[in-house]
């Protein structure tokens, strides 16, 4: 009787709506009518739903001002060499703007040393999540220097750092290798070296005589020197019967020289020539007194004194 029913209900369907043959037989439970074919898909339907790839927008191509950075980046990266390195330690020429590389690696912590007397005013690194970084200081006074240290988290990583001093801007590339590290860096400086060699220049110009052909007996030392006490005061006064010829310690090569004015019979201030040769005022001709004078509202005063005739081999004569 059920199969009577079935096959009845199967030839009732209309024919539009009839589903396709299976070979596995249809089970139906008691009670229940047959299930209704559904039309099949339109051809829209069945298209293939778009991939993730073709979702996802292809990057577009670097710009051209994205170009230049990058080929001035490459070209300002200055990578570490085999004959600048002293001992562990790579010491770089530094220049603004230049990108030094910094290998360092996961458990070993990496030296930036920067120049003896530098104050350390600030340091950023682009990824402070994954490196470490901090300072410290070696050397006490003239000597004291600060050491930024740096480590990784992990190898394979970069990014960049820059620390400002009261002197300069350094820039750093930090690369993460699996073994490799560097131990330190630090740098030489031209512009002090040469600031260096100039002093060196200037003392040794200095420790000239202030002319040449001067007889020693036909000096007259008989000078006193009194007033305020500052760091330039004379060490002596002497004439060659013609020029007159102040000495001043050494420090006055790089400080500020004071001007020289002669003091009048009536005690008015007359304006002299003079040159400045190495640590010596020539004043092309004799005076009975001149000042050094110096300062703004608190100002130095150095009186040179002519007090007689006291040359060498001769008793003082006023």
């Amino acid at each position: 009787m059920k199969c009577v029913l079935l096959a009845a209900s199967a030839l009732a369907a209309p024919i539009g709506l009839q589903s396709a043959p299976s070979s596995a037989p249809a089970t139906v439970p008691a009670g229940t009518s047959s299930p209704v074919s559904l039309p099949p898909p339109a051809a829209s339907q069945l298209a293939a739903p778009p991939s993730s790839s073709r979702a996802r927008a292809r990057p577009s191509s670097p710009s051209a001002a994205e170009l230049r950075v990058r080929a001035a980046n490459r070209r300002a990266v200055r990578e570490p060499v085999a004959q600048a390195f002293v001992n562990a330690v790579q010491v770089y020429p530094f220049n603004p703007g230049v990108l030094y590389r910094l290998i360092a690696a996961p458990e070993r912590v990496a030296d930036i040393a920067l120049q003896p007397g530098e104050r350390i005013i600030s340091v950023a690194a682009g990824d402070t999540s994954r490196w470490t970084v901090g300072d410290t200081t070696s050397g006490a006074g003239d000597t004291k220097r600060v050491h930024i240290l740096v480590k990784p988290f992990a190898p394979g990583l970069s990014t960049n750092l820059i620390i400002t001093t009261d002197r300069r801007a350094y820039h750093l590339q930090l690369e993460s290798k699996a073994r490799t590290a560097m131990a330190a860096v630090s740098w030489t400086y031209a512009e002090d070296e040469l600031v260096a060699i100039r002093r060196q220049e200037t003392a040794t110009e200095a420790a000239k005589p202030a002319a040449i052909g001067l007889a020693i007996e036909k000096l007259n030392f008989g000078y006193a020197i009194t007033g305020d006490d500052p760091a330039w005061r004379p060490l002596r006064a002497f004439d060659d019967g013609r020029q007159t010829f102040i000495q001043f310690p050494s420090g006055i090569a790089v400080g500020e020289a004071p001007p020289l004015f002669v003091i009048g019979e009536q005690g008015d201030t007359q304006l002299v020539n003079y040159r400045m040769s190495g640590r010596f005022y020539v004043v092309d001709r004799l005076f009975s007194a001149a000042e050094l004078r110096l300062g703004g509202t608190k100002q130095s005063i150095v009186r040179i004194s002519r007090t007689g005739d006291d040359r060498p081999g001769r008793g003082r004569a006023s």
